[in-house]
């Protein structure tokens, strides 16, 4: 077997017994060793078994590694929880000269989330020789003055490696003159000394040549030489002496540039050139510590030339020779311990980490939204943190055994507040303190926690009878202050009933802009008005959602002419009247009675001649459609006038309807003129005025009872929403039902005859509105009384004057609606 493969089998042998050795918990957190130089993929331990994860555990854990500056070296497997080296570990260049070589890597666990530290010891191998940094070393020794027992220093060896793998013993070729020694320095390091057995003479040898080998402990071993010349020279037998063999040394690291800390003295007792003394660093003295010291050659006197740093190094050995001039030089030496004192002078470090920087607003009380680490390379107060929140935000910071966590401290409301910039500061216990601090920005994402609202507390919509279907109705719209899909709406018709049949063959609405349109074409004989319930929904999860109604209401249009309801006439509108011949002016010829299926203007009327031969004998009232004389007649006169009457509404554009009456001139004519009280006690009036007056009582009775109806409902609606319903004719103080408003009254002639009939509309407040139904006078009275038709002022009257926001409509003054 080589030796190659002697030190692989002794490699495996000391990491797999260690490994055994170092599992578990110990003060709270994992320790693990490896040798190094260890191949990739050599197994460290089981980190998820040691921190007590289940099995099942440990894929839905998600264990990694994330300290950023051992991740190359270290690997978790997310199956089985094991630790693994993943790349070449050397420890003399992560850890130099430290003899405990610990690497921390800290392990986070996700869901949830946790942080473990690792301590994982590089344990060396002897893998380094021992090295002199010059392969020929020089020593003068003044012949017969040099008394035996004298010591010389030789160079010391080098070794990368620590422990039992660096320098453990010197070796010195056999020589008559000098024998060998070695002694232990404070640190542990063996310094070699070259002692002289015997008097050197110079004529009898003038040099000699010894070979020292350094030796580590390592097995197997591994060694070094070095070529030492030794050459005798003539008396200078006094070297320098400093006046203390050791000098120590204390120094700030904040101490500037070129400071002066010491002035060593020695002294020589020989004379001129042989006592003149030059001080230098020897052999001894640490390249690092040569970069921040300088040795003044003539005085002595140390300064310093480079940056102390109490975190890098915090203790110095400066090995100081003092070297006369004379032949041979001579020398004195000396040890200056230079300690390092730790000020404030780093300002703590800030790392946060978090797997996301949202956080939704419905979170609880105390969720953890990152983790804090604080790292200060001062010590004792210098390092000790304290960590808070500059800013007022509902969060808060918890204290961990190594580490801070970042959670919630109060409700989150994103439609309030949706993005958080949270202000950190770490302040250590220095004097004076340092601080540090970094922004965390944390964006608060939505839930589905708000209903959508509509704009207006209620719709009020107005269609003209007889229009297209597809006609657009109204627009409603809402606004939900959540955001995304949470936000996106969808309007639709809560479905009912109306006279049996379903809404949606009314109305149809656009679920994407909240268009409302007609279905069919409405008549307004038929329905004046509908109210629908619209709702709005949102697309979150769960679905929010808010309703409103809508009220349409159907405008009447003049699509009816008028129609002659008495006198009776022919199907041509042919009137036939016969007044005495002895009549004079004034005398009423007839009465025309008419009515409009429309309403409100359409349903006005309005009586003209429209022959002009007859305007000289006849004059028709406007609104009352009496027809009476202008004089008397005379005896040239035709014994039979012609009266064309034209009857038009107020529409627009007007209707109308023209009657022609024919009025015979009689000598005398006979009339009976009925009892006081006939009127009312006729039990067999003509079929036709009775079908009218029932038609007509009819008339008024169901719309009485339908505006009572929607009057009433929406009062109660009004209320039920908390708005006033003084615009409301029932309610308040007055008691009376909306039927008792509407009261006939009788107009009688002073012979006891029926003159005409009123239907009286009052509402509260004492303003009345009144249809006529007017009665021919006894002298011109046929069989039966007849009643004009009765209608009610259009429902658009009623509400123009209110804003389309409002949810109220309330009747004009009825003062103009009266015929």
């Amino acid at each position: 077997m080589d030796f190659r493969d002697c030190y692989l089998c002794w490699k495996w042998q000391v990491a797999f017994s260690l490994l055994l050795c170092s599992w578990g918990w110990v003060s709270g957190q994992l320790r693990y060793s490896i040798v190094e130089e260890s191949d990739p993929g050599t197994w460290v331990g089981n980190v998820a078994q040691d921190l007590g994860i289940k099995r099942a555990e440990i894929s839905q854990r998600r264990l990694h590694i994330s300290s950023e500056k051992n991740q190359k070296y270290f690997t978790v497997n997310k199956e089985n929880g094991g630790l693994f080296v993943k790349d070449r570990i050397d420890r003399e260049i992560l850890c130099r000269s430290i003899v405990n070589c610990r690497l921390h890597v800290e392990v986070v666990a996700e869901n949830p989330l946790e942080l473990f530290n690792i301590e994982i010891e590089i344990l060396d191998i002897n893998d380094n020789s021992p090295t002199f940094s010059k392969r020929d070393h020089f020593i003068e020794i003044t012949e017969l003055l040099t008394s035996p027992g004298a010591q010389f220093s030789l160079e010391i060896a080098e070794d990368l490696d620590i422990g039992a793998n660096s320098v453990s013993q010197y070796t010195l070729n056999t020589n008559p003159y000098f024998s060998f020694s070695v002694n232990n320095r404070y640190d542990g390091t063996l310094i070699p000394q070259l002692i002289l057995e015997k008097v050197l003479d110079r004529e009898e040898k003038q040099e000699h040549n010894l070979i020292l080998t350094a030796i580590d402990g390592g097995d197997p071993a591994r060694s070094g030489s070095c070529h030492i010349t030794i050459k005798v020279l003539d008396i200078n037998d006094n070297p320098p002496i400093f006046n203390q063999s050791v000098y120590k040394i204390s120094l700030r690291e904040n101490l500037p540039l070129n400071s002066r800390i010491i002035i060593l003295n020695a002294t020589d007792q020989d004379e001129a050139m042989n006592g003149e003394i030059q001080y230098y660093f020897d052999e001894h003295t640490s390249a690092s510590a040569r970069k921040l010291f300088d040795l003044k050659q003539q005085s002595g006197e140390i300064f310093i030339t480079g940056n102390l740093d109490f975190e890098e190094l915090n203790f110095y050995e400066l090995s100081v020779k003092a070297v006369d001039k004379g032949t041979p030089k001579l020398t004195g030496n000396c040890l200056v311990q230079v300690e390092i004192e730790d000020v404030n002078d780093n300002s703590p470090e800030i790392y946060f980490s978090s797997f996301t920087n949202e956080i939704l607003e419905n979170a609880p009380l105390g969720t953890v939204v990152g983790l804090i680490n604080v790292i200060d390379k001062d010590s004792g107060k210098n390092g000790e943190i304290q960590l808070d929140i500059s800013n007022i935000v509902p969060f808060k910071i918890r204290v961990n055994k190594d580490h801070y966590s970042l959670t919630t401290d109060g409700n989150l409301d994103r439609e309030k507040i949706h993005l958080y910039t949270i202000d950190l500061t770490a302040t250590d216990l220095g004097s004076p303190p340092l601080s540090s601090k970094t922004t965390v920005s944390l964006r608060v994402s939505d839930v589905n926690d708000n209903a959508p609202t509509f704009t207006q507390s209620t719709y009020n919509a107005f269609i003209k009878e007889n229009s297209d279907p597809g006609t657009l109705l109204c627009t409603v719209s809402a606004t939900d202050t959540d955001e995304g899909v949470n936000s996106d709406l969808v309007f639709s018709i809560v479905e009912t009933q109306i006279d049996g049949f379903s809404v949606s063959s009314f109305v149809y609405i656009n679920s994407n802009t909240g268009d409302i349109y007609a279905q069919r074409s409405f008549e307004y004989d038929h329905i004046q008005t509908l109210q629908i319930t619209i709702k709005v929904e949102d697309s979150g999860s769960p679905k929010l959602f808010s309703t409103i109604p809508v009220f349409i209401f159907i405008l009447d249009t003049n699509d009816k002419s008028p129609t002659l309801l008495y006198p009776e006439h022919s199907e041509d509108l042919i009137v036939q009247e016969r007044i005495p011949k002895s009549t004079s002016a004034g005398y009423l010829v007839t009465k025309l009675t008419a009515v409009d299926l429309d309403s409100g203007h359409n349903a006005w009327l309005a009586f003209n001649l429209i022959e002009p031969g007859s305007s000289a004998l006849f004059q028709v009232s406007k609104h009352t459609g009496e027809v009476r004389t202008l004089r008397g007649f005379q005896e040239m006169e035709n014994t039979e006038q012609r009266v064309v009457v034209t009857i038009s509404d107020h529409g627009d554009p007007p209707l109308s309807t023209t009657v022609t009456i024919v009025v015979s001139i009689a000598d005398e004519i006979v009339v009976e003129r009925p009892k006081y009280g006939d009127f009312l006690r006729n039990s067999k009036p003509s079929s036709d005025m009775t079908l009218y007056l029932i038609v007509s009582l009819v008339a008024i009775s169901l719309v009485s009872l339908v505006t009572f109806i929607i009057l009433l409902v929406r009062c109660l609606r009004k209320e039920s929403y908390g708005y006033s319903s003084s615009c409301c004719y029932l309610g308040g103080s007055d008691s009376k039902s909306y039927m008792d408003q509407y009261q006939p009254a009788l107009f009688m002639n002073t012979d006891g005859t029926l003159k005409y009939m009123e239907v009286r509309m009052v509402p509260p407040g004492g303003q009345g509105q009144c249809y006529q139904t007017n009665v021919p006078p006894a002298p011109q009275q046929r069989d039966s009384t007849f009643l004009q038709f009765l209608d009610f002022p259009h429902l658009r009257e009623l509400v123009k004057d209110n804003d389309s926001t409002s949810d109220t409509s309330c009747l004009n003054d009825p003062s103009k609606m009266q015929l």
